[in-house]
């Protein structure tokens, strides 16, 4: 199962290390695993209106189930809004 969430105004590095203390161990430089699931990070700029660009992080959870996905992407989505503001 997979399931994709991008989040602007915060960066690379912080969404690893959201997902580190989430329980995921830093396999490389984009990616995440915990027990039963795998993100990956993908970091981009965003054009928002003419003159104004901001860091949009996209996160691709990949887990055997909802029940294992569902949770984590809360939890993770409530740091990472915190955060980005």
């Amino acid at each position: 199962m997979e399931r994709e969430r991008s989040y602007r105004g915060v960066s690379a590095r912080a969404v690893i290390g959201y997902l580190e203390g989430l329980g995921g161990d830093r396999i490389d430089e984009t990616t995440v695993e915990g027990d039963d699931w795998r993100a990956s990070v993908a970091e981009s700029t965003v054009s928002v209106g003419r003159s104004m660009e901001l860091t949009e992080v996209t996160v691709s959870f990949e887990g055997e189930s909802a029940e294992t996905l569902d949770p984590l992407i809360e939890q993770f989505s409530q740091k990472a809004v915190r955060a980005g503001g």
